[in-house]
């Protein structure tokens, strides 16, 4: 079969980003696959991109292709690169702007990545051919990857998940939600061997499933519109065909009435995660969304605890990067945070010390020496003090109409530490502190 390469993948320029959460920073990104390989966490996103001429809805998602990302130490994330466009696949309706949520596993030494997207007209016929599940294949997680010349026969819909059992079996998840055998070779499934998966709420939408394993129990995860926005909800089974049992919701409503979400959940290094989206960048229309990432627990009945989302977010923060205290892990008496530049939010955010006692933490930092000095991007005029877990280290003075860095002496200790910063006297805005 003719196989057709992406050859723009190797003409993108690989970026890096350091972030909390969001954890990509410099684009729209959604519906994340996480995958481990090695020592490394790799994130297949969808890509929302504003409207183009040729896109008649304005109001609603649109997404013309995949990139992927990954990282070594949460913190720092690679964007490799394009990897997939409604453009360049022979069977995709390059003006369908639908790569929903994709998902990516390792099967016989190669990455497969499963993706859904638009279909061309059916001959004889105006309207497109529907959703469906086409496939591209790479030696490496990062790519580059060939698009298969022709959709998967039979998965219509989008939102495809794809669970590798223990014995190495690999099952395609739909949608509905059912869990269907794979072939051999990856390329079709075994419509003989089919399940749909029992439990599931009947009343709302359910979408998006995502299947994993822990503990010896089978997770059947999915965003459920509950009510008028989506949760995230599962089931649980002893069996990967069940019976299924609902336990309820993992993760709540956005607060601010974010429409959808879509995730998924690994374990790195002994700890796990949920990935997950968020219209963080987007405050103003919730179709443009951004991907975080938080820790995620179980009970030790093997349910899943609440996972409450964070602006922390996951990973441990180097002392001499820009340390944005805006992601905090606590905040009070009269700390605020707001948009640098609403002009552009992909600028992040600052955090405002109104009042003396208004603090800021941002948990785990590790400081590879005692440091001596602190530098901080802010204006204002005032004084903050900077703590280790709840100890004095020092202060800086700020006094400036515009952001410019201010340095001030510090003496600490190296190790992990929580990093505070809180306001003495004065008004100030924060950027960031770097040690």
């Amino acid at each position: 079969m003719k196989r057709f390469l992406l050859s723009v993948v190797s003409a993108v320029a690989i970026l890096t980003v350091s972030a909390q959460n969001p954890i990509i920073r410099d684009q729209f990104s959604a519906d994340p696959s996480a995958l481990v390989v090695g020592d490394r966490v790799f994130v297949f996103p969808s890509h929302d991109i504003p409207a183009p001429e040729d896109y008649p809805r304005k109001d609603w998602f649109c997404m013309a292709d995949y990139h992927v990302f990954s990282s070594s130490n949460l913190i720092d994330w690679t964007d490799h690169g394009m990897i997939v466009d409604q453009k360049e696949v022979p069977w995709v309706n390059s003006t369908s702007y639908s790569m929903w949520a994709p998902d990516c596993k390792e099967h016989d030494g190669k990455y497969y990545f499963f993706f859904p997207a638009g279909a061309k007209p059916v001959e004889g016929q105006r309207w497109g051919g529907g959703n469906r599940v086409g496939i591209a294949i790479a030696d490496k997680p990062e790519g580059p990857y060939t698009p298969q010349e022709k959709y998967m026969e039979g998965p219509m819909g989008i939102d495809p998940c794809i669970f590798v059992d223990d014995d190495g079996q690999g099952y395609l998840v739909m949608p509905g939600i059912t869990i269907t055998k794979m072939s051999e070779d990856w390329l079709s499934t075994d419509r003989s061997v089919s399940h749909r998966v029992e439990g599931v709420p009947t009343k709302g939408l359910v979408e998006g499933p995502y299947l994993f394993k822990a503990n010896n129990k089978y997770y059947m995860t999915f965003p459920w519109a509950r009510d008028s926005t989506e949760v995230l909800a599962y089931c649980m089974a002893d069996n990967i065909f069940g019976p299924y049992e609902f336990k309820g919701v993992f993760f709540e409503e956005h607060p601010n009435g974010c429409w959808t979400n879509h995730h998924s959940v690994i374990n790195f290094k002994g700890q796990w995660y949920l990935f997950y989206h968020h219209n963080d960048y987007s405050p103003n229309f919730d179709k443009n969304r951004s991907v975080c990432a938080d820790s995620l627990f179980f009970n030790a009945d093997g349910t899943i605890k609440v996972v409450k989302p964070t602006l922390r977010g996951i990973g441990i923060t180097p002392s001499n990067y820009q340390i944005q205290l805006d992601r905090y892990s606590e905040i009070g008496n009269g700390a605020s945070i707001a948009y640098l530049n609403t002009e552009n939010y992909f600028d992040g955010w600052k955090l405002l010390l109104s009042k003396a006692g208004a603090f800021a933490q941002y948990n785990t930092v590790q400081f590879s020496k005692a440091p001596k000095n602190a530098t901080v991007m802010a204006k204002g005029n005032g004084v903050v003090a900077l703590y280790q877990d709840g100890v004095k280290i020092g202060s800086v003075n700020i006094s400036s109409d515009s952001f410019a860095v201010a340095n001030g002496s510090v003496k600490g200790k190296k190790g992990l530490h929580h990093v505070k910063a809180v306001l003495e006297s004065g008004s100030v805005e924060i950027d960031w502190v770097q040690f």
